[in-house]
């Protein structure tokens, strides 16, 4: 029996500020059989231990592991590899897998790879992004926070964050690391995973989880400029203004707010609709079975940098004085 390809393979960003044990995470994914039909595009296979696990090399830059796994080097562009690696399995030149893993450089920001599956017109018809993972090192994390903007915008797009070397680290960096990455990512679930089990599958289900209900998250990341704050609003939505409203906002703003994410009460809609955008990168809404809990309000969380909340509060409100009115002079509004 032939199997067939997933109509929409998805495709989890692994991240992670360097030194923060990327690579010993994927490790651990690889050899848990739920992964057997993963395929893995990392930047140079020669730097990555992962030899134990190599049982045959398909051709000079694809192996097969142990686990069933097959793992790749990304020859010049991502797209390439990707279309590449589709191509070959479309043709049953490698083996069939059903789930794509990218790990990405220490120093590398997210967002190029979440809108390469949206801007090339193959990737977009045959994979969608299913979430970002995000390790930190519980050792160094606060400081790479400090001072580096990579590790801040890493945890930042988060879907979800794999909180690193907690089995050497003590209770005095751990707790404010995790008060700081819940500052300034409110919507992604931490886990610690240097001991105990791997929570496999609430982290390969990062980007596909009901959103999290948050309460009003408003706090500055020292030396980063960036901050978590969200918006509440009572009344149903206008769905089309907006959407009209949010486009011009990323549009315009979109290279400092990093994520906003939501759930959104629509006029004449009784399920909720979850929105998520990175940056200028929006994802299909999803429509959800039912609300998380008795709270059927909308609610937006953002997360800029360098970007004053009032800027985008006082937008919003613009927004929502034109919302039964229609959206022709959404152009004007403060902010976008």
């Amino acid at each position: 029996m032939i199997e067939e390809a997933p109509a929409f393979t998805p495709v989890t960003l692994l991240t992670g500020f360097l030194g923060s044990g990327k690579t010993t995470l994927l490790r651990r994914l690889l050899g848990d059989p739920a992964l057997h039909d993963t395929a893995v595009i990392i930047n140079e296979f020669g730097e990555v231990a992962l030899d134990h696990l190599l049982v045959e090399r398909l051709d000079g830059e694809t192996v097969l592991l142990g686990s069933g796994c097959l793992c790749c080097t990304v020859r010049g562009e991502l797209a390439a590899t990707m279309r590449d690696l589709h191509s070959r399995r479309e043709r049953g030149a490698i083996p069939m897998f059903r789930r794509l893993v990218i790990e990405s450089t220490g120093l590398a920001d997210p967002f190029p790879v979440l809108s390469t599956l949206r801007a090339d017109p193959v990737l977009r018809h045959h994979f969608r992004a299913a979430g970002v993972v995000t390790t930190v090192d519980a050792v160094n994390g606060l400081a790479q926070l400090d001072r580096h903007v990579e590790s801040m915008r890493q945890a930042a797009m988060a879907d979800v964050i794999a909180l690193t070397k907690t089995d050497i680290a003590g209770d005095e960096a751990i707790m404010p690391l995790q008060a700081r990455l819940g500052a300034l990512n409110p919507q992604a679930p931490l886990f610690r995973i240097a001991d105990g089990p791997l929570p496999v599958n609430a982290l390969l289900a990062a980007g596909r989880s009901p959103f999290k209900a948050v309460g009003e998250p408003d706090g500055t990341i020292a030396h980063t400029k960036a901050r978590a704050f969200s918006i509440v609003v009572e009344e149903p939505i206008d769905w089309s203004s907006f959407g009209v409203w949010l486009t011009m906002l990323l549009n315009r703003h979109g290279t400092r707010i990093l994520r906003v994410k939501g759930l959104l009460a629509l006029r004449g809609e009784a399920r909720p609709v979850a929105v998520d955008g990175v940056q200028s990168l929006v994802h299909a809404p999803t429509h959800l079975e039912r609300w998380p809990d008795g709270d059927r309000r909308s609610k937006l969380v953002f997360i800029v940098e360098d970007l004053d909340p009032e800027l985008i509060r006082r937008s919003f409100a613009a927004f929502a004085r034109l919302g039964r009115a229609g959206t022709a002079a959404l152009a004007s509004a403060d902010g976008t």
